[in-house]
Order: C-alpha cells, then structure tokens, then sequence
C-alpha cells in the first residue's frame, strides 16, 4: 500500500526486526503476501538490524520481484537489538494498529486477521493482543529455559500473560511509542503496557520450527539477561506515576 494522503493511511502496521536472516525473507514474504488480503489496507515493514549476509538483497528482490511490490526496507547502520529495530519500524509505521513477527518462519501470518480483529472488535480501550504458543516448535533445552522464563516473570511482575516469548503481538501503535527504550523491551509489553491501562488479550498462535539458521539467542545468554531485564521493568512500574484520566479546564 503506497500514497502520502491522509485517506490511504494504513490501517495495520505488519513489522518484522532481521539480523542474517537471508535464506528465510523469501518465503516468509511470500506467506506474508498470502494473507494481505484478510488483512484492511496493510503495510508491511522490515527493519534490517546490521545484518551482514544477503539479507538486504533478499528484502530487495521481494520487492522487485512483486512478492511484496510496497515493501518498506529500514536499515541499521550497526546492530542495535531486536527492540531496537522494533522501535525503529514502529515509529516509521503508518499504521493505528500493529502487527509485530519474527523473520525466521516461526511465526505463521494467516493468525495475523484474527489478531486484528481482537484489537479492532474489544469493548473499551483496545487491548495488547500477545500470541501464545501452545505447541512450541523448539528444542526441548529452549522450552525449558522459556518455562523457567515466563514463571519468573510472572511471579515478579504479575503481569497475566502465559507467554511473552512469541513474537506475534498486536497493539495500537500510540501505545507502544509512549514505553521507554530499552534493549528486551519487547517481551515486557504486557507488564509496561499493563501498567498505562492496556487490557490484556491472550489468542493462541501457530509455531513452526525456524526454516534456516539459528536463533540468535543461547539459553544462557537468555537467562542472564532476562533477570536483569525483569528487575529493571519492576523499578520501572514501581517508580512510574500515571493518571487514569486527565481533565482540561
């Protein structure tokens, strides 16, 4: 979807954050494309964070190729992490709502339309709509660490949600471009956007093994991180003071 007026604004923001993700752009494009149809005038945005293979190429020659004729292609000019290349396809999205994925086939787009309609369809305030995977696709050392991950958090944070693992998330996009930066920032949309008044939607999403590659991510390094992350999101809620409701006179 392309033009610069007001009346052929997206509706939905489809963003994906890749680092050497090359021998996968191609059919996860190509998935994409096939779903844009249920989807109400969408944009799709992929933020290449620094990669070093073919990637760029790749996101390219979808583009060219017709595979996704409109496709928008951010760069990094170093690698600044996942959340930041979120961040960076957020703001430039287009978008009221968004769609956030993963670039390694794990994600399945065709959950995408009912994802959409649980922000578009909710009574009140729109919800953060987070992807659980019920039949995860990984290792079984990864699935452990994730177990051991999502109960922490949830003990620390109390935050409702069974997953913040998967990738496949949608919210409004002013509520996201309101949270600090940080690097992890977006497995703790629930507790951060929970904290500012966003409900919480839980809908159970589709998980693949990754097509090509490997994650960018050990156990280990998940972990160390993670608890750090969490102390740091619970200084944040515990020191943020925010009003229900704000009156003008």
């Amino acid at each position: 979807m392309s033009g610069n007026g007001a009346d052929d604004r997206p509706i939905v923001s489809i963003i994906a954050a890749v680092l050497n993700e090359g021998p996968n752009i191609r059919p996860v494009c190509q998935e994409i494309s096939d779903v844009l149809g249920q989807l109400p005038g969408a944009e799709v945005i992929f933020v290449d964070d620094g990669s070093t293979d073919d990637t760029v190429a790749q996101l390219e020659a979808v583009r060219r190729d017709g595979i996704l004729p409109d496709l928008r292609i951010l760069g990094h000019d170093t690698v600044c992490g996942k959340s930041a290349g979120l961040r960076t396809g957020i703001e430039a999205a287009r978008g009221e709502w968004v769609i956030l994925m993963d670039g390694d086939g794990q994600d399945n787009p065709a959950d995408f339309a009912a994802m959409l309609e649980m922000c578009r369809m909710a009574k009140g305030r729109a919800p953060l709509v987070v992807g659980v995977r019920t039949r995860r696709r990984d290792t079984m050392s990864r699935r452990l660490a994730s177990r051991f991950a999502n109960a922490l958090r949830r003990r620390l944070l109390d935050d409702g949600c069974p997953d913040t693992g998967a990738s496949l998330k949608a919210f409004r996009r002013v509520d996201f471009l309101g949270l600090p930066q940080f690097e992890g920032l977006h497995r703790f949309l629930p507790s951060l956007m929970g904290r500012r008044g966003v409900p919480l939607a839980c809908l159970s999403v589709d998980h693949r093994t990754r097509l090509h590659g490997s994650s960018k991510y050990t156990n280990l390094n998940r972990a160390i991180v993670g608890i750090r992350d969490i102390l740091g999101v619970m200084w944040l809620n515990n020191r943020a003071r925010i009003p229900k409701r704000v009156t003008e006179r």
